[in-house]
């Protein structure tokens, strides 16, 4: 089964509280970018190692953005953090796991940064949908979570046209009170015929990445245009958008003249309804929640803009790219990106940056722009998330003792299966975790349970 795409739903979960602060001997200033190095280096491949990395400010008072410190490196493993480093190293074995493919994986404390297991922890792998967590990091940090799109109708010459913003929440109960609008000011001026046209520019062409494959079109996601409607899937959303607003025009008493077209609107045209999008950060919140594909997608080519490039997918994975490593100094190494959804085959990311995106948002100084990412992580055994009893999650006698108490981004593929997220440990710190896997010959269903369990295990209810 290939990544899973489904409708949006509306709650999020509370945010992970940060752990209380903790000190660190012999203490020493250090940079974001040159502290992200050090945790990525410290994650090389060594199977089951209890490696030591540099500290965060994530254990730092909320109100200051304390400077990260780095602790003494002869700083002693608690006895919680080496049992589980033990345990990981002896099921990451897993047959659903060893087999034929390549697993790259990692575990963090989030108070101090220390690295407390990797295994091939940089080595790139296809990360499937866990690269929504990159997208997610760059709209947020672009766009800002309170920005808004807004979709608009404009009228010249007998013709409305529909113009998209890339609003993929946009549905036929907007359309419908964006055309009821719409003939109220035309009634007014007299006009009881018009022509109908859209406007979806605003994202040019490829409207494919390099990577996805002919079967995900119409069951994973749709060739990627700045309008549609009700989430539908199709060869071309925005002219389905379209002929929904026409709809909309005749029941409401107008007279559509001809079929919808695609145009452009000129700027002297007179706007006559509009329709804003969720905040982006509710965007983000739901397209984690639910592994969402078409939102993804939007929000990288919305990213680009913001950050001056094309609204392609070269244009908004270099705004990705930008906002991670000059922005978050994180390294990129090994890192390859050709969408926002991680639906590319061609798409690299190792478990090690993987993680590091995702203590990034921990930080508390990123609490208000990033805060967002962490909502919307699905939690073990939340019914309507990709963590959801619907999809067997959570649900084996090894991890149905995390339910409630893991909060993950999942991620699946025909040949990659990915779990990256947070959790309490057995000490009742904070850890960052990350599990990527490539080419198991194994039963997904078989794989994920294995995942879940690695999950149970940092949380350390599986003892």
């Amino acid at each position: 089964m290939d990544a899973v795409r489904t409708d949006p739903d509306s709650p999020s979960t509370p945010r992970a509280p940060a752990p209380v602060r903790h000190r660190h001997r012999k203490p020493k200033a250090m940079n974001a970018a040159a502290r992200r190095a050090l945790v990525l280096a410290a994650t090389a491949p060594v199977a089951g190692a209890v490696l030591a990395g540099p500290s965060s400010a994530f254990a730092a008072d909320k109100s200051t953005a304390a400077a990260a410190t780095v602790p003494d490196a002869a700083a002693p493993v608690d006895d919680a953090d080496s049992t589980m480093a033990a345990k990981l190293a002896e099921r990451v074995n897993n047959p659903s796991l060893a087999g034929d493919g390549t697993l790259s994986g990692v575990v963090l404390d989030s108070a101090s940064d220390k690295v407390i297991w990797g295994h091939n922890a940089s080595t790139a792998l296809m990360p499937a949908s866990n690269a929504k967590l990159a997208t997610a990091t760059a709209a947020l940090n672009e766009l800002g979570p309170e920005a808004r799109f807004t979709t608009k109708v404009v009228y010249s010459n007998g013709t409305l046209t529909l113009i998209g913003d890339g609003d993929r929440t946009l549905s036929g109960d907007d359309l419908g009170e964006m055309a009821q609008t719409a003939v109220d000011g035309l009634k007014a001026a007299g006009v009881t015929n018009v022509k109908v046209a859209i406007d979806d520019s605003l994202f040019p062409e490829p409207t494919m990445a390099e990577g996805w494959r002919p079967d995900y079109y119409d069951d994973q996601i749709s060739p990627v245009r700045a309008l549609s409607v009700d989430g539908k899937l199709s060869a071309d959303t925005a002219l389905d958008a379209g002929k929904v607003f026409a709809a909309k025009l005749a029941d409401r008493g107008v007279t559509v003249d001809g079929d919808v077209t695609r145009g452009k609107a000129g700027t002297g045209d007179v706007p006559v309804a509009q329709k804003l999008s969720p905040t982006v950060a509710e965007l983000v919140r739901s397209m984690l929640k639910t592994s969402n594909n078409d939102m993804a997608e939007t929000l990288l080519r919305k990213t680009a803009l913001k950050a001056g490039q094309p609204a392609t997918f070269e244009g908004g994975t270099a705004a990705v790219r930008q906002v991670l490593g000059e922005g978050y100094g994180i390294p990129l190494d090994n890192v390859v990106l050709h969408d926002g959804s991680g639906l590319s085959r061609a798409t690299r990311i190792p478990a090690a940056t993987i993680a590091a995106i995702l203590d990034n948002a921990t930080e508390p100084r990123n609490q208000y722009v990033l805060g967002p990412i962490l909502d919307g992580l699905p939690v073990a055994g939340e019914a309507g998330s990709t963590l959801g009893p619907e999809y067997a999650r959570f649900d084996d006698p090894n991890s149905k003792c995390a339910v409630n108490k893991v909060r993950a981004k999942t991620g699946t593929l025909t040949g990659a299966v990915a779990l990256s997220g947070l959790t309490q440990g057995k000490d009742g710190r904070w850890k960052v975790f990350s599990f990527v896997e490539n080419n198991s010959t194994a039963k997904t269903s078989e794989i994920t349970d294995a995942m879940d369990g690695l999950a149970a295990t940092v949380n350390g209810c599986w003892a």
